[in-house]
């Protein structure tokens, strides 16, 4: 297993009576592990409409797969950077996942996202939990990077400026078609 820091990167938003704040750039809290490659589950969420959705439904597709809530300051904090992130992977084939816990529903999701100005992430749900038990977080957030044949590369726990070079690099490398890290194991 490899774990690495990420470096200072870009704005990372909070919010402050429902607006986006911007806050001075930081280091990121979470540490990217790399442990895999592995299986996942068979994981079931719904969209913005209720519309049942598995994480096979992105086959061929790299996936940044963040569990996250409205309720939790980190990952309010980490949104606007994965927003970011969203938009620069589109033409990378990479999906970025935001799979809310809200029991609210799309509607809680969608008043959050146009509140504080994120425009490029979809709408994704596991209200009762399944999804996120069966990925096994310590907490929120917890974003599972997964590869083009569906098996998870790496997880980071806590938020992190994903949209600073060195973690976009990384998801490039684990989730995309990047060359692959040179081995920091013994031979």
């Amino acid at each position: 297993m490899r774990e690495r820091r990420g470096v200072l990167a870009g704005l990372v938003g909070g919010t402050l009576g429902g607006a986006l704040l911007p806050r001075p750039a930081r280091a990121q809290v979470g540490t990217l592990r790399e442990d895999g490659p592995k299986p996942l589950p068979d994981l079931v969420f719904t969209d913005g409409e209720g519309k049942e959705t598995r994480l096979t439904d992105f086959a061929g597709r790299g996936v940044v797969l963040n569990l996250w809530a409205t309720w939790c300051p980190p990952c309010v904090a980490e949104m606007p950077a994965l927003d970011r992130l969203a938009g620069v992977l589109e033409a990378d084939g990479i999906a970025v996942v935001a799979l809310s816990s809200d029991r609210g529903g799309g509607a809680q999701v969608e008043s959050f996202y146009a509140r504080t100005g994120v425009k490029k992430l979809g709408i994704w749900l596991d209200p009762r939990g399944v999804a996120t038990r069966a990925l096994g977080p310590r907490g929120l957030p917890t974003t599972v990077l997964i590869d083009r044949a569906g098996r998870e590369r790496a997880r980071l726990e806590g938020d992190a400026a994903w949209d600073g070079p060195a973690l976009l690099a990384d998801v490039r490398r684990l989730c995309g078609d990047g060359p692959a890290a040179p081995s920091t194991e013994p031979t």
